[in-house]
């Protein structure tokens, strides 16, 4: 499906440029869950029919990225993912991070300062240069939240290769426009309510069997039993011996929502997302005279841009003291234009 048919799934307001803070749902996914919202109203069915879209989203995501689906567990939000993640590591670990990475993925390592784990936080550019002897762990979002950097992703896992290093990447800001390959890294969380367009409360965690298998399922319950339908009462433990042994129950109504959204992306491809969603984003940088990037997400420093934006009606983020504009599938020329009229026009 080519972007300009995948639009018609859209109906944004226009001078939506803000993704970055969470998608617009497809039509799909939308009705998906208006439809499941109505049989719970009415107690129309059993909870393992909505409980289905669990394992599509989850199987949509594995081929999203790359990955086996057995390696894939499904939660709420990134650092829940990363928790038993980060208490996997040894006492004494040193953990390499950017100093601009969202909290997300530098609270789980910095509460486990107190046992010796040290959490040395560089510029992003400076990243591959930290990474030396002693490393135990890299953590970076494959593309910043507040600048819209991409990461060189291959030569951050070569460098920590080179070491020894795990490496944990987030790919909450990627993953729906940007190619990448999960399998590179040891482990790759995503939050599905950003480029992925899903309700929030809906993630996903690529875990590597080597990691995986150093990882205690520290918020285990009866849905990462090996059959969940046999995992309801008593002892003893029985746990998924795949990724699923991660899994937290699912909010079974955002899972509806996520499945079809994520779905959509297959069918449009992220490929041809990433070239629609840059090209955007390079419309407006040429607009106010700036070089082109390689990102959806570009921040820009215009004086007084927050409050023209907003009284054009165009709704973007402030994020670092720079306004931050994001693009996506449902973005037009049109968006981008409102935004230039109100800044340089």
């Amino acid at each position: 499906m080519k972007v300009a048919d995948a639009q018609a799934n859209w109906d944004p307001l226009p001078g939506w440029l803000n993704t970055a803070s969470y998608g617009l749902p497809p039509r799909p996914a939308w009705d998906a869950l208006q439809a499941v919202l109505a049989d719970w109203r009415v107690g129309r069915m059993s909870w393992e029919r909505w409980d289905d879209a669990t394992q599509r989203a989850r199987e949509s995501f594995a081929r999203l990225v790359g990955v086996d689906s057995e390696d894939v567990a499904v939660g709420a939000q990134v650092s829940q993912l990363l928790a038993p993640v980060a208490a996997a590591v040894p006492d004494g670990a040193r953990v390499v991070i950017p100093e601009v990475e969202f909290t997300s993925n530098l609270f789980p390592w910095l509460v486990h300062t107190d046992r010796g784990v040290r959490v040395d936080t560089v510029p992003a550019a400076q990243l591959t240069d930290a990474i030396r002897p002693g490393t135990d762990v890299v953590a970076f979002s494959l593309v910043q939240s507040a600048t819209g950097e991409v990461a060189p992703y291959r030569t951050v896992v070569e460098a920590a290769r080179a070491v020894g290093a795990m490496v944990v990447v987030d790919a909450t800001q990627a993953c729906g426009w940007l190619p990448f390959d999960a399998a590179l890294a040891d482990v790759v969380v995503a939050g599905a309510y950003k480029w992925m367009m899903s309700p929030r409360g809906t993630a996903f965690a690529y875990v590597s069997p080597a990691v995986r298998d150093r990882v205690r399922p520290l918020a285990a319950g009866w849905y990462a039993g090996e059959d969940v339908h046999s995992s309801y009462y008593g002892p003893p433990l029985r746990l998924a011996k795949t990724a699923r042994r991660l899994d937290v129950s699912p909010a079974w109504f955002n899972w509806v929502g996520t499945a079809p959204a994520l779905e959509l992306i297959e069918e449009v491809g992220v490929g041809a997302i990433q070239t629609h969603n840059v090209a955007l984003a390079n419309r407006f940088l040429a607009g106010l005279r700036q070089r082109p990037g390689d990102s959806a997400i570009v921040t820009v420093d215009v004086p007084g841009a927050e409050e023209r934006l907003s009284a054009a009606g165009v709704r973007a983020a402030v994020r670092a003291g720079r306004v931050r504009a994001s693009f996506h599938v449902y973005s037009t020329e049109h968006d981008v234009d409102m935004a230039l009229d109100a800044l340089v026009g």
